[in-house]
């Protein structure tokens, strides 16, 4: 639920609503239930909140409905529910349940790839795809986690800090000097 309602959002206002959604619908099954105006004003800060709001509800419906209330453990029943595709599904499947079918593509990945020439792709399934050819298979998930944090902290998509970066020497994009 939180990871769909990432999108188009930050972490930080997620953190931030996350714990009284929670409380309120602590099980798929509660949230299968929920009125949807109701869920609707919780997330209204995340943006989006109709359509996430139809989203959760309905992925919370169908984990209950397909899934007997358990949160799928493949790529391929990940992605069936409404609102989950192969960046929400890598994020849950690696992070939340340690089982490694992809690498999560979000803004910083997507950027910092190319910029270290990891890929030419623009796609966000291409550029898994490139990345998943490079690394071995357990690099797939803390890879994704180290270039986020490398994008937050140091390769800034506006102004990256070449002067600053330990991986300037092999990037074909630093601007150093």
């Amino acid at each position: 639920m939180a990871t769909i309602l990432a999108a188009q959002n930050t972490d930080a206002n997620v953190n931030r609503i996350t714990p009284a959604l929670f409380e309120r619908y602590p099980t798929p099954q509660a949230l299968a239930q929920a009125n949807p105006v109701e869920v609707e004003k919780m997330i209204f800060s995340t943006g989006f909140y109709r359509a996430k709001t139809k989203s959760i509800i309905a992925m919370a419906q169908m984990v209950v409905s397909d899934f007997g209330g358990e949160i799928p453990r493949t790529m391929k029943d990940m992605v069936k529910l409404p609102g989950v595709a192969r960046k929400t599904a890598n994020v849950v499947l690696g992070c939340a349940l340690g089982i490694t079918e992809g690498v999560c593509v979000d803004t910083h990945v997507k950027r910092l790839a190319n910029r270290l020439g990891m890929t030419v792709e623009t796609s966000p399934v291409k550029i898994e795809s490139d990345l998943m050819a490079l690394w071995p298979r357990e690099q797939w998930t803390i890879g994704a986690h180290r270039l986020i944090w490398h994008g937050r902290r140091v390769c800034d998509a506006k102004k990256p800090a070449c002067n600053e970066c330990t991986l300037a020497p092999e990037c074909p994009s630093a601007e150093v000097g």
